[in-house]
């Protein structure tokens, strides 16, 4: 009896034990219910969704003449949900009856897969009920509109399950054009470069907000949760397509042609320190050229002859010399306290204006050795007040751009600091250092801070403006400007001046200074072997009233067969600037004269001289017969077209093309057979093979061209 009783006694505890911790669970299930509910259900979201930036479309970079240099294109991810309801009711009929046509439009449309890849692709996720599927990524806006008039997906993202998310993509319409300095834009903007990370606060906007929740995968995004963004605003900048394009073809061409390692060509506009046009290349591993640095902005280097300038300036202007001084150029070499300097040109003697048109190193290092020597800090001022120890300012952000000017108190400071300062070695500037001095020079002794941007525009409207800024009102007196001026000019158009071949058939003047630097191969020092040479040319135009002012630095390589700054970077200039001058500042037009008996003879096609012809208004008469090729002969308004000797392409004879245009010529040549050499510049001056001789196919014939 009492067994029964211990074992019923323990049979109730157990029971009573059981309905307690079943009430407490129910309590505390009512509890959390209907006391905590709130808190845990959002505790449940904030696992499952969360807010997400959404970057607003970033702003646009305009040119000045209003071309895009850097614009976003909309592209767009396609995801699909196969749990959505209207996916996967009644069975999944809505499915099964498109998937066969929906594989074939996107096989079609992509070209990446077969329509059966897609299909089994497409099941597999439907079956496994994947809430965010990958289907295709970065697709254009013409795909995107394509995709959405495909079966299933043209009903909708509700029964289609289809998800669109669309973001922007960075491009440069004109790929090279000034392509380093207006930037790049990558997801990190410190990376950036240029424009697009000097202004990066400006063109990205304010970012807005996405409710996302997360499922297995990734996130998915919650349809009509969100926060737009506010969009990015436009840059109009102060570059020119056309003069940008000019001087990055230019420059390529000198570059290729000498096999040059890098080089830069900056053009500003006189009056206001625009920056029209700047063009970087550099020589890449496999041979090509790129954008690759900011080597006119970026990177400072010794510049050589073209620092004269600077030194001249100090020496006029504490009036130590005038342009008619007299200094002894020793044969062209002199010691400097065991350390000799050499000149190219050794002249015995000569005025202080013929030693800078003749880029005598000799001449003034003696001059700032003897004036300068006792009192250094007074020739460091100078550069100072130039503004060649200080940044530029220029409104994009660029490294290793900081100038070296040294000071007496700087531990490498020796007897030899100042002859060699003088012309150009011991300091470091940038190219638009040198740049702002010439310009302001040419800009009455006012010099300009560089600038790239004019305004930040808002929905059409600009919203802020920039203006040009003075950085020093008067860099030298007026007395000190004149003979600088002359001295520029002397450069160019004396016989003797190192760029005279510059202004070798001109339309206008050009001021300006020749440089070439020794620089140390790969910091190896400048022993025979090591050295290679940097070109510079740095001037304005027209002479008389400066537009431009321009500075072309090109570092040549080993194997570079030019090396002179006349040569390089000064053929690089006139190309520059004949392109602007005919364009923008030329005002001479065709006028037919009343009576002009000279005659005048040309070779061209019928059909060019046709059309200039008709365009003149000048009557002419056709004496050929047949052919394309014509001769032409103008003589009292009046002209006469013949057919040119030995230009028939059956014939294995070499015409004559003296007197033709490169383009013309070379057309001519090579449907003869012939391979083509040619060395100068304008119309052809004479040829290697005469003509009217035999030739076999695939003989080399030089044009030489004047």
């Amino acid at each position: 009896m009492d067994i029964k009783r211990d074992i019923l006694w323990r049979v109730y505890l157990s029971f009573i034990l059981m309905i307690a911790l079943g009430a407490v669970v129910i309590g505390r299930a009512f509890f959390i219910q209907s006391i905590d509910g709130d808190f845990w259900k959002k505790k449940g979201d904030s696992l499952h969704l969360r807010y997400m930036p959404m970057d607003a479309e970033r702003g646009t970079i305009y040119s000045e003449d209003g071309n895009m240099l850097s614009t976003s294109i909309p592209i767009f991810d396609v995801y699909v949900d196969f749990g959505a309801d209207g996916l996967r009711e009644k069975s999944g009929k809505r499915f099964k009856d498109n998937v066969d046509s929906l594989s074939i439009y996107l096989a079609r449309l992509f070209k990446d897969k077969t329509s059966t890849a897609y299909k089994k692709e497409m099941q597999l996720a439907y079956k496994n009920k994947d809430r965010y599927y990958t289907l295709k990524k970065k697709i254009s806006f013409v795909e995107y509109a394509q995709l959405r008039e495909f079966p299933l997906v043209k009903q909708g993202r509700n029964k289609s399950g289809f998800i669109i998310d669309p973001r922007d993509k960075r491009i440069n319409p004109y790929l090279l054009l000034a392509n380093r300095t207006i930037g790049l834009s990558r997801e990190n903007a410190t990376k950036n470069v240029g424009i697009e990370q000097s202004y990066d606060s400006v063109l990205k906007g304010k970012t807005g907000q996405r409710l996302m929740r997360y499922i297995a995968g990734g996130y998915m995004p919650v349809e009509g949760a969100e926060l737009e963004p506010e969009n990015g605003k436009d840059i109009i900048t102060t570059l020119d397509t056309y003069m940008q394009d000019v001087a990055e073809n230019a420059l390529m061409k000198m570059m290729v042609g000498n096999n040059s390692l890098h080089g830069t060509a900056i053009v500003m506009e006189t009056a206001t320190g625009k920056i029209k046009a700047i063009a970087n290349l550099g020589k890449q591993t496999d041979g090509t050229y790129a954008e690759d640095l900011n080597y006119g902005i970026g990177k400072a280097t010794e510049p050589g002859s073209i620092f004269k300038l600077a030194t001249l300036l100090s020496l006029l202007e504490d009036k130590y010399v005038t342009n008619n001084s007299l200094v002894d150029c020793e044969g062209g070499m002199k010691q400097f306290y065991g350390l000799r300097i050499h000149d190219t040109h050794p002249n015995q003697v000569l005025t202080v204006k013929e030693a800078f048109a003749a880029s005598s190193n000799v001449a003034f290092a003696k001059m700032a050795d003897q004036y300068y020597h006792t009192q250094p800090s007074k020739f460091i001022e100078h550069l100072h007040h130039l503004r060649l120890d200080t940044i530029t300012g220029i409104d994009i952000t660029a490294s290793s751009g900081k100038p070296l000017i040294k000071k007496p108190s700087n531990r490498s400071w020796a007897n030899t600091t100042i002859p060699f300062m003088a012309h150009g070695y011991e300091e470091l500037v940038t190219p638009l250092h040198m740049l702002m001095l010439y310009n302001a020079v040419a800009n009455d002794g006012k010099m300009m801070k560089p600038y790239l941007v004019n305004a930040v525009r808002e929905y059409g409207a600009d919203i802020k403006t920039i203006h040009p800024q003075v950085l020093v009102e008067k860099i030298c007196s007026a007395e000190t400007l004149v003979q600088l001026k002359e001295c520029l000019s002397a450069v160019v158009d004396s016989v003797h001046g190192t760029g005279h071949k510059i202004l070798f058939d001109s339309a206008y003047a050009i001021s300006g200074k020749t440089g070439t630097a020794v620089t140390a191969l790969n910091n190896k020092g400048y022993n025979k072997g090591n050295k290679i040479y940097q070109a510079s040319f740095i001037g304005y135009f027209p002479s008389n009233r400066p537009k431009y002012t321009m500075a072309v630095v090109i570092q040549n390589s080993k194997e570079s067969k030019l090396v002179y700054g006349a040569d390089v970077s000064g053929t690089v200039f006139k190309e520059i600037s004949d392109r602007i001058y005919g364009r923008f500042l030329s005002s001479k037009k065709f006028i037919t004269p009343s009576a002009d008996t000279t005659q005048y003879n040309y070779y061209g096609m019928k059909n060019e001289w046709s059309s200039i012809f008709s365009t003149l208004k000048l009557p002419y008469k056709d004496s050929a017969t047949g052919g394309y090729w014509r001769s032409t002969s103008i003589k009292n308004n009046t002209a006469v077209l013949n057919t040119p000797v030995y230009t028939t392409t059956a014939s294995a004879i070499i015409p004559a093309v003296i007197g033709m245009g490169l383009k013309d010529a070379v057309y001519l040549m090579e449907n003869k057979g012939l391979k083509v050499t040619a060395t100068g510049r304008g119309r052809v001056l004479s040829q290697s093979l005469a003509a009217g001789t035999t030739f076999k196919k695939g003989q080399v014939i030089t044009l030489f061209l004047n």
